[in-house]
């Protein structure tokens, strides 16, 4: 701890807390890990042991490839350094091949392609606005979004113990927002392109990148009053978007198009057979996709992040087979309006909360309840206060009704893993823990989605924007 404050002292915060996540990360390595462990060793061992048209179609284990091709070929890539490790874990008849090697491999390689994401937070830090900075260090906006970042519960369970490659992804997507902050469109355009090819639940928040860029590039001047100058419209910069996304998709569908087999990928990557309803029950309510009023009003990078996450929250609440997994597609973008408003500070605190308990049964081992209960408890103490101070000359974040609400998952999870396993209802109902997490964050969700809305529809975002 004397090390981290020296750091932090001396100007190098945001690598101490960036190293100090990367630590509690390896710490991690041999906890439970989930059946997407086993999904994501098939996959190098299709990618690895296969010709290319064999990948979409290959089918020894039910665990078959439905990500987009980018994410094929990293897997591909990832298999080259794997087999250095243990190369049984790369032939595709051994399923659900294990060993310690093995193990470290995937754990650390999740690890080491963090490494985009830790430089995304980087990148967004440089778009945030510090005139509420306050003296001390822990006090800053910057600082404070890092640590939601860097730390973020939700990411930390998902990846590093229940285990999948989120962290990169959401660098990529970051990076992409930073990069629309900072003007640079043409780059925030092709990164969110690449992102699509690698996983094609981005989909979800590509209609407010698509409205943002036709909006703020391809319109190229406003009227006094901030409204679009029609005239102003740009069919080159058009035809530019058009071909950064023409090329990407070229290089990625490219060579199945060839192959006769586009087809065949979108049937992967796009299972409509499967039920309306994943698993494990995310919280949410499936109805038709919800559409964005005023979409086109959308001026600056803040409003299009506050669609951005609206379009999230939107497909994840309305969405067809959604996973509970999907609510960090709109917590980590949200983490970057928490430190700008009060309003979105309390948005943000009910969203995160609920959205990050949602997520406990996830990891229902029972070496693993102490972990997940005390990290959940440490980030939500830490965001609430941290957010109280940065905004205490301002009204309270919570009302009695949301506070309530809040502490109700006290009990909810006691309920639901001291009280339940001790009951007669265990082996008749063993679904009703999962049914009550589910119920309880959805209506905390469907709140944090309204709330937003409504602060869109009646607050709309200054025009205003950070100079770089």
């Amino acid at each position: 701890m004397a090390a981290l404050g020296i750091a932090m002292g001396g100007g190098n915060w945001f690598s101490a807390l960036a190293l100090g996540v990367t630590l509690l990360k390896c710490l991690l390595i041999p906890t439970y890990h989930s059946t997407d462990f086993e999904v994501h060793r098939n996959w190098l061992a299709i990618t690895h042991s296969l010709p290319v048209s064999q990948w979409y179609y290959e089918a020894t284990s039910e665990w078959t490839l439905d990500y987009p091709p980018f994410f094929a070929w990293f897997e591909y890539a990832l298999s080259h350094v794997a087999k250095y490790f243990d190369q049984e874990m790369l032939n595709v008849r051994n399923l659900n091949y294990s060993s310690s090697r093995t193990l470290l491999f995937q754990r650390f390689s999740v690890i080491f392609t963090d490494a985009l994401f830790v430089y995304a937070v980087h990148e967004c830090c440089k778009c945030i606005d510090g005139k509420k900075a306050g003296k001390e260090l822990t006090e800053k906006p910057k600082f404070i979004l890092s640590v939601l970042l860097l730390w973020n519960f939700g990411l930390l369970i998902v990846d590093h113990i229940h285990f999948q490659y989120n962290g990169f992804l959401f660098g990529l997507m970051l990076l992409s927002i930073a990069r629309l902050f900072q003007k640079r469109h043409m780059e925030g355009a092709f990164l969110f392109a690449v992102l699509l090819h690698f996983k094609h639940i981005y989909l979800y928040v590509a209609p407010a990148y698509g409205v943002y860029l036709l909006r703020s590039y391809c319109f190229t001047a406003n009227k006094p009053d901030g409204s679009i100058r029609w005239n102003s419209f740009s069919f080159v910069r058009v035809i530019s978007l058009g071909l950064i996304v023409f090329l990407v998709s070229a290089l990625s569908l490219g060579p199945f198009l060839a192959l006769n087999q586009l087809p065949q990928v979108l049937s992967r990557l796009f299972p409509f057979k499967r039920g309306l309803c994943h698993a494990y029950w995310a919280p949410n309510f499936w109805a038709l996709y919800n559409a964005l009023d005023k979409v086109l009003s959308i001026i600056g990078p803040r409003g299009f992040l506050r669609c951005l996450i609206l379009c999230a929250l939107s497909s994840f609440l309305f969405g067809w087979h959604v996973h509970e997994k999907a609510i960090l597609l709109a917590v980590l973008p949200m983490s970057l309006l928490s430190v700008g408003k009060a309003g979105d500070a309390s948005i943000f605190l009910i969203l995160t909360t609920t959205g990050h308990y949602s997520l406990f049964p996830l990891l229902f081992t029972a070496p693993e309840l102490p972990t997940k209960i005390l990290l959940m408890l440490l980030f939500t103490t830490y965001s609430i206060s941290s957010l109280k101070t940065l905004f205490r000359k301002e009204k309270p974040l919570f009302n009695w009704l949301e506070t309530f609400y809040l502490l109700g998952l006290g009990p909810l999870e006691v309920f639901c893993e001291f009280v339940f396993p001790f009951t007669s209802w265990k082996l008749k109902y063993p679904f009703i823990p999962l049914l009550l997490t589910s119920v309880y964050c959805a209506a905390g969700i469907t709140y944090a989605w309204f709330k937003l809305y409504v602060s869109v529809l009646s607050d709309p975002p200054s025009s205003k924007t950070k100079k770089q």
